[in-house]
């Protein structure tokens, strides 16, 4: 039975026929597809310019009024002043009460390669070309961590900095997309309904600044999809009016006055959104200078726009940044020299250089990494394979438990080769969140749909 495709554009420019676009029925489809989604780009370049005409009329003072805007629906405000800050239901009264920025390591981190019992024979047996090096830190319950975490030395002794192993969640698979996926959703798809947990988070967190939820990054991360409005940026200047710079100005006061007293619910996103651009404005006015001595490189150019944004006085409340390079088949590289050894120094002197510009505020402030599984505990010859168990990273301005964190029974059982899930991931993720915002078990309870929250102790 032949099916009949409705849409508004045709099939093709040239042949409305399906059938005779090749010879291939799904290569056809796939071809007719690509027509159509091509003329709606066409006619959405087209409303856009239209928009675009009645900001140049507006200037001009060719007779385009407040009412011709909102009559023509909010979508006229998010393509003048960006679909970034529109969304956005802020108060710039906001109480304060910390940060908590979530640092996703893509490609699954080799917890084992981070933190791991020291002397430990099931590894010494299973891995002997991956064991961490006799310059390793010392860590509690008979733990060592990597040399490569050495820059943070200074709140590993001031029991700031903490490890959780065996992290994992039977929801997990070993697919980097479903797992990652998992991890920043708080749980599955369908359990979630695809918004993200820290998103969830905010919701109990009460109003903020439009800065409330920041992404570093070209995308915004699963983690912040949802209700609340969360930015994506990959520097603070890049948050601006779209369009010539020499209109900007104009088109801020048109966007002004258009949008003050109008009785709409558009009015209060705009006037919120302009004040996040002036906030974005007045932070990125003058180059960003960090604290004498602070040098950020690689991903520490992400940790510098929320140094800008928190020093900044723009209210943070939770953050994401991301880094890739753990999938380390081969050529992982545990000691000094070695691949994933750089990888986690790039990690470790971008936080010490964070907390260092940050002084006193870093009081305020907790950064938790994980990545979205561990890997098995056995070597495959230079590299490990995809597995469970992974590590959670604590660098936070308030007192740990200790250096060592959560439950640990050993690696005697393996779970089908991989490191047993000791701690699950979302009671450890809610943990940290109820100790960094004050939250009741109930609050976190909301946070992570079906998953009964049982509490961690992780500070002190």
């Amino acid at each position: 039975m032949e099916k009949t495709v409705y849409n508004s554009f045709p099939l093709h420019p040239e042949c409305p026929d399906v059938r005779r676009l090749a010879d291939n029925p799904a290569e056809a489809l796939l071809r007719a597809e690509a027509d159509i989604v091509a003329a709606e780009n066409a006619a959405e370049f087209d409303r856009y310019r239209t928009l675009e005409d009645l900001e140049e009329a507006q200037q001009d003072g060719r007779g385009v009024t407040r009412r011709t805007f909102v009559a023509g629906a909010a979508a006229t405000a998010t393509a003048l002043a960006t679909a970034q800050f529109v969304t956005t239901s802020a108060s710039f009264a906001a109480t304060k009460t910390g940060t908590l920025i979530h640092v996703f390591l893509y490609g699954g981190l080799d917890g084992l390669s981070l933190v791991a019992p020291d002397n430990d024979p099931v590894l010494a047996k299973a891995r002997p070309d991956l064991l961490l090096g006799n310059d390793s830190l010392a860590l509690g319950r008979g733990f060592k961590l990597t040399s490569a975490f050495k820059p943070l030395e200074k709140w590993l002794a001031a029991g700031q900095l903490g490890f959780i192993p065996a992290v994992s969640d039977e929801r997990l698979s070993r697919s980097h997309f479903q797992a990652a996926d998992a991890c920043n959703l708080g749980g599955l798809p369908n359990e979630t309904g695809g918004r993200g947990w820290l998103d969830g988070l905010v919701d109990n967190l009460g109003k903020g600044t439009a800065f409330r939820s920041v992404g570093v990054g070209s995308t915004l991360p699963r983690s912040l999809v949802g209700n609340n409005g969360a930015l994506s940026l990959n520097r603070v200047g890049s948050l601006r009016l779209n369009g010539e710079e020499r209109f900007r100005a104009a088109t801020e006061k048109a966007i002004k006055g258009l949008f003050t007293g109008i009785n709409h619910p558009v009015e209060e996103a705009v006037q919120e959104g302009m004040g996040a651009l002036a906030t974005a404005q007045k932070l990125a006015a003058k180059p960003y200078q960090p604290a004498e001595g602070v040098k950020y490189e690689g991903v520490g150019n992400a940790f510098q726009q929320l140094a800008q944004l928190i020093k900044g006085g723009a209210n943070v409340r939770v953050a994401t940044v991301g880094m890739g390079g753990y999938d380390t088949h081969e050529n992982q590289g545990t000691r000094e020299g070695g691949q994933l050894h750089r990888r986690l120094n790039e990690l470790a002197n971008a936080m010490a250089a964070f907390f260092t510009d940050l002084g006193p505020q870093a009081a305020d402030v907790t950064i938790m990494v994980s990545s979205e599984f561990g890997r098995r505990v056995g070597s495959n010859t230079g590299g490990t394979d995809h597995g469970h168990g992974g590590v959670v990273t604590l660098l936070s301005g308030k007192k740990l438990a200790g250096s060592l964190l959560g439950t640990w029974n050993g690696l005697d059982k393996l779970d089908s080769g991989d490191v047993p899930e000791y701690n699950n991931m979302f009671n450890v993720y809610g943990a940290v969140a109820q100790g960094r915002f004050g939250l009741t078990n109930a609050e976190v309870d909301k946070v992570f749909p079906r998953q009964k929250y049982a509490p961690m102790k992780l500070y002190a």
